[in-house]
């Protein structure tokens, strides 16, 4: 939360959450619906009236002799929504409840597009560094890479536009899956537009519910279970389960699912990997 008339910040909140309720925004004719827009929607600022300022009673108040009362400044605040920290498991529900102008509720069947990776990092809350440590921090950078690297791996320079006729690595807040790796890790070098993503995801299963808002049914979509003989190998075949009735199906089938609930996965890098096992030996 912060002021617009003195841009003081408000301390900020931390809510515990078990599952991501996201809202569909208003659909534009011609363009395709996607979990980044949910997403975007989710963290985008708002404007909030009416809030009593601390800082601008405090500074009114040194300009009052007498030590005379004033009442509570109350001005408009800008608020913002981020996730302050990413689970292993992430569950994503889409609201489909929407409401008509005599107030009936009505179920929203637009298909929302999103992929089997999902990279996060965008709507992470990060702490704000003090400028003189990042003055520092990126001096360090400098003399340890060279211009538009990090690491031996491009990166996009803070504020940077897209140049024309470029296609991104990723897209709908996910990459594509030949980016990555069967054994569940991936590739620094696939992902120059995000300088490597550290909350990545995988998709798990899908709950989708067929009906309109008086009934219906609901289905799943999940990955088999891993082979014995690979109990840690995530499985490539999805199934498709509707009660006691188990069938296989296609990623292409999953992904054209008017999804309810998304279950993803948190995926590790090489880097976090061998930082997990070298925890692990100490």
């Amino acid at each position: 939360m912060v002021c617009k008339h003195c841009e003081h910040q408000s301390p900020v909140r931390y809510d515990t959450f078990d599952s991501l309720s996201l809202s569909i925004p208003a659909t534009v004719w011609g363009r395709p619906l996607t979990l980044d827009h949910c997403l975007h929607h989710f963290i985008s600022s708002e404007s909030v009236k009416d809030v009593v300022c601390d800082n601008c009673t405090k500074i009114q108040a040194e300009g009052i002799l007498n030590g005379q009362s004033i009442e509570n400044q109350r001005t408009t605040f800008v608020k913002q929504l981020k996730l302050g920290k990413l689970p292993q498991c992430l569950c994503i529900h889409l609201q489909r409840l929407s409401w008509s102008n005599q107030g009936t509720p009505l179920k929203r069947h637009e298909h929302v597009q999103f992929n089997e990776f999902l990279i996060m990092d965008i709507y992470k809350y990060h702490v704000p560094v003090h400028k003189s440590s990042q003055t520092e921090l990126n001096q360090k950078n400098s003399e340890e890479t060279a211009p538009g690297t990090k690491d031996g791996i491009a990166v996009k320079p803070a504020g940077a536009e897209q140049p024309a006729g470029t296609k991104p690595h990723f897209v709908n807040g996910a990459c594509p899956s030949s980016f990555l790796m069967s054994s569940g890790t991936f590739p620094l070098a696939a992902f120059p537009e995000c300088s490597s993503p550290v909350y990545l995801y995988r998709l798990m299963a899908v709950v989708v519910h067929h009906g309109d808002m008086h009934s219906g049914h609901f289905v799943t979509y999940r990955r088999s279970p891993p082979s014995p003989r690979s109990p840690f190998a995530v499985s490539s075949q999805w199934l498709w389960i509707s009660d006691d009735t188990v069938r296989k199906a296609s990623l292409q089938e999953v992904l054209s699912c008017s999804a309810y609930l998304l279950f993803y996965e948190r995926v590790h890098s090489r880097v976090q990997h061998q930082s997990l096992e070298s925890k692990a030996e100490e």
